[in-house]
């Protein structure tokens, strides 16, 4: 185990029951926010890129590939 997973370990073992729930909380916070931030950015990013990929001219650069 890693030095900071350790130290993370000994400070929730001093935490009341209730600070420990903000942890989780705060960890599945954290988990989420991961999870969200790459497919928004794909999202956001589409009609953007849409409008240069969906050419004819984009097609028949790539069709001997």
């Amino acid at each position: 185990m890693s030095r900071v997973k350790e130290e993370i370990i000994s400070e929730l073992n001093t935490l009341s029951p209730r600070a420990s729930e903000e942890v989780l909380s705060f960890i599945r916070f954290l988990k989420s926010k991961r999870q969200k931030a790459v497919p928004d950015t794909a999202l956001a990013s589409e009609p953007v890129l849409r409008k240069d990929w969906l050419l004819p001219e984009e097609d028949e650069a790539w069709d001997d590939l």
